[in-house]
């Protein structure tokens, strides 16, 4: 029996999974793995598409979402913009001014 890769791009699907799976990172990941994720919905959508939209090379955008990268956070904005995400900052419960 032969078995395949799991690949999640290939569940990402619809702007509601993506947003789901990017705020699941978000809320227990680093920023290796929120970066990693960001490249995986990239991929799902398109990397030719993304790097259209934010004006960067393909191979810029597969060395900046790679395992290991630390790309800029202009980068991670265009990206995200891109892939039609936005940050919003909510105060957490133990927040105190």
């Amino acid at each position: 029996m032969e078995t395949s890769r799991f690949d999640i791009a290939d569940y990402l699907d619809s702007k509601e999974m993506i947003a789901e799976y990017l705020n699941t990172v978000i809320e227990s990941g680093e920023d290796k793995d929120i970066i990693m994720a960001i490249g995986h919905i990239a991929k799902a959508i398109g990397m030719s598409k993304i790097a259209e939209q934010t004006g960067m090379s393909r191979p810029s955008l597969y060395k900046a979402l790679s395992e290991g990268a630390k790309p800029q956070f202009s980068t991670i904005m265009k990206v995200l913009k891109a892939i039609g995400g936005q940050i919003q900052i909510l105060p957490t419960p133990s927040f105190e001014k």
